[in-house]
């Protein structure tokens, strides 16, 4: 194999959190040797024995063999400073999002990598161009969002830049492919494709708690629809406690209307599975989430306390508030150019999100639906709950030239 500029012969991870380890473990099990760096060298020792653990979880269980088990883990060297990762090919840092923090790490790195290195962002929201205008490389800079856990699921959202260079594209797409990833290239924008849907679905679940509905019954419906789980559910997976502290260091959204249920729950202790108890319960070491009328109670406290007159809201008002917010913003994501094609955003919700694959994702589901039947819906709901309803301008478009988001290719149908 010729060493072309960006071929990823050598990478190294910065950061032995759950996403950092679970990127080692994706990079060392494709092949990749990886040289691992964190700060905190205890953080570092107990994740190589996570690794270690896994490989032999995963041999016992017969996937691997031994000297497959052990092959994987000689492709992992801890290293304790920068200078150390001079000659990589590739580096994924994989710390908590933070912007300052990212930049002063990416600083450090652009300062000690090899100028050919490509320098990559492990992050699900923030500005993969703030990042790269740190460096001097910025063309060199790009985000690979993995998804959680990242040894396992398949999704990969890579992110260009501004000036990212198509031949760095290039070279993530096919480290995604070596690594078994679905991989979608999504432009910049806060949440990128996949996070950024994921807000309108999770809002329009959270404005439904206020106004009438119950966790349990929400999950329910969205379950029934094929989702491989409900937001509430989620949220006590990945851990209630995450944008709580997110919005308590920040200062910004402790107040928000729909912020309130979050915050009393964890106010109480009640910070998902990892506690046994969130907007569920859970028996010792089972993940089986068990309705709690107390949850139930304590939305009523919250939604009457912030004024809402509540309503019975059935299972079909809850899929298609869910679904439509999906669809809606994944038509601005396309008019916007931040996907290249409606297929590439459903393959994000189908590999990223759970999205029920019988259904095909968000927009082949609108599509099946007939877009202007889904513009109808749209302004049917602008009518009765604001503006933020309001269809995509791509949806008119789409509609009065006869067209599907099937047709459209790079923001233009």
């Amino acid at each position: 194999m010729s060493h072309t500029p960006f071929s990823i012969q050598q990478a190294a991870v910065i950061g032995a959190g759950t996403m950092g380890r679970g990127i080692v473990m994706s990079l060392a099990n494709a092949g990749v040797p990886v040289l691992w760096l964190d700060n905190n060298p205890q953080m570092l020792e107990q994740a190589m024995g996570v690794l270690a653990d896994t490989n032999a979880h995963n041999q016992r269980l017969g996937r691997i063999d031994e000297a497959e088990a052990a092959a994987r883990l000689a492709r992992v060297t801890p290293v304790s400073d920068y200078a150390a990762l001079q000659g990589v090919d590739l580096v994924i840092e994989a710390v908590y999002e933070n912007l300052e923090l990212k930049q002063q790490i990416f600083r450090s790195l652009d300062a000690a990598v090899r100028p050919g290195a490509i320098l990559a962002s492990n992050t699900s929201y923030l500005d993969i161009d703030a990042i790269a205008a740190v460096t001097q490389r910025p063309s060199q800079v790009l985000g690979l969002h993995f998804f959680s856990p990242a040894h396992i699921m398949k999704l990969l959202e890579i992110v260009r830049g501004q000036a990212t260079a198509p031949a760095v594209l290039d070279a993530a797409l096919a480290l995604g492919k070596r690594m078994g990833k679905v991989s979608v290239v999504a432009g910049n924008c806060h949440g990128f494709i996949g996070n950024r849907m994921l807000e309108k679905y999770s809002g329009e679940a959270r404005s439904m708690l206020l106004e009438g509905a119950y966790p349990h019954q929400i999950d329910a419906a969205l379950q029934g629809f094929g989702f491989a789980m409900g937001p509430f559910r989620m949220y006590d997976v990945v851990g209630i406690d995450l944008g709580w502290r997110a919005r308590q260091l920040s200062g910004k959204g402790m107040d928000a209307p729909l912020a309130q249920v979050d915050n009393a729950l964890c106010e109480l202790g009640r910070f998902g599975q990892k506690a046994r108890k969130g907007y569920y319960t859970y028996a010792e070491g089972s993940r089986q989430a068990e309705h709690d009328p107390e949850v139930d109670a304590l939305v009523l406290r919250v939604a009457e306390g912030l004024g809402f007159q509540r309503r019975d809201i059935g299972a079909e008002e809850i899929v298609e508030r869910c679904v439509l917010a999906l669809v809606n913003e994944g038509a601005k994501i396309l008019e916007e150019n931040i996907a290249a094609t409606s297929q590439d955003v459903d393959l994000v919700y189908l590999n990223g999100y759970g999205f029920p694959a019988a259904v095909g994702g968000p927009m082949s589901w609108a599509d099946a639906q007939g877009l202007a039947t889904v513009r109808e819906r749209l302004l049917q709901l602008q009518a009765q709950f604001g503006s933020h309803w309001q269809p995509a301008a791509l949806i008119d478009r789409l509609v009065a030239d006869g067209k599907r988001f099937a047709d459209v290719k790079e923001g233009r149908a």
